[in-house]
């Protein structure tokens, strides 16, 4: 980070410093806008982490080029692998508290923001004393149409419904308030969450992680603030081939039952996984005969998916 963002303009505290998290998966296309966007923020330390988990290190290459260009301070990982989205964000939230940030933003590459979009997160966070925040998310293409403006969590149904989705915002959603859920692909969290919670449950792979984790600092009586002030547009589902490719298509379906499976008890957990089937005879027979096969091996991938128990999941915590 240049000095006059990281110094000059500084408006918070000594010592605080934010450590920003994303994930790469294929993601060349949308790094010039993530790039541009983090360049463009003002007041505040950041320092960024890189995690790639695509099958060449292209991303890794543009990314540390960028990171040049732009002088932002940045690491960057590639695991010539795809260890999935909560382990490449575990992977960043470790090296983050390692070095002493006093903050976590999760943050998709597919995002863009203006500034100050990081200094307004973290004012959402000290003025109220929360452990999390988040921001309302727009569509990137639509004018002002949103994808997230709030949101909870149905354990009956498991369905986690986005408060506004592709409504036309005209300050429907500008109440400050506290979400039971919210999507961890820009999300600040203080380094406490994970003091409390531990890590991402690394199993989910991708989806559904973000939904286990709220759930889980909810448990905790953490809170997390919806921040319809801070706006974000979001690239929806660039890395993973839409809502309907056969590796979506899988990955909810698995995750959801392991969800229910690992979190929910006694008849709600019942009603739940009989919810899920039920509706997955009706849903999945829509889709093409590939994709609907790939959403059934999910939902028997979920049922037989060893569970991770509490303190699985609370390791390599802050220290």
């Amino acid at each position: 980070m240049s000095p006059t963002q990281n110094q000059k303009f500084t408006a918070t505290p000594e010592g605080t410093l934010v450590g920003v998290v994303t994930v790469l998966f294929n993601s060349e296309d949308v790094l010039p806008g993530f790039f541009k966007s983090l360049a463009a923020q003002y007041g505040i330390r950041y320092k960024l982490y890189v995690i790639d988990n695509s099958p060449t290190d292209i991303g890794t290459t543009i990314s540390r080029t960028m990171a040049v260009e732009h002088g932002i301070d940045a690491v960057c990982t590639f695991n010539n692998a795809n260890v999935g989205v909560a382990k490449g964000n575990n992977q960043g939230i470790e090296m983050a508290l390692a070095d002493n940030c006093t903050h976590v933003l999760l943050a998709n590459n597919d995002t863009e923001f203006g500034p100050p979009t990081v200094l307004d997160l973290w004012h959402s966070l000290a003025n109220r004393s929360d452990d999390a925040v988040t921001a309302k998310i727009h569509y990137f293409e639509g004018a002002k149409l949103i994808w997230y403006g709030g949101g909870h969590i149905n354990a009956w149904t498991m369905r986690t419904p986005h408060y506004g989705d592709r409504q036309v915002d005209s300050g429907q959603f500008d109440q400050v308030q506290y979400v039971d859920y919210a999507p961890t692909c820009f999300m600040m969290l203080t380094r406490k969450v994970f003091d409390v919670v531990g890590m991402m449950d690394e199993c989910y792979f991708v989806y559904g992680d973000d939904t286990d984790f709220v759930w889980r600092m909810h448990k905790k009586n953490l809170r997390i603030r919806f921040a319809p002030n801070v706006t974000v547009l979001h690239k929806v589902s660039t890395s993973t081939g839409g809502s309907f490719s056969p590796f979506t298509v899988y990955y909810t379906n698995r995750n959801r039952i392991y969800f229910i499976r690992k979190n929910l008890h006694g008849f709600q957990r019942l009603f739940a996984l009989l919810y899920t089937l039920t509706t997955r005879l009706i849903q999945l027979s829509r889709l093409p005969r590939d994709v609907s096969r790939r959403g059934w091996a999910g939902v028997r991938d979920g049922l037989a998916l060893h569970l991770q128990d509490e303190k699985a999941t609370q390791v390599s915590g802050a220290t």
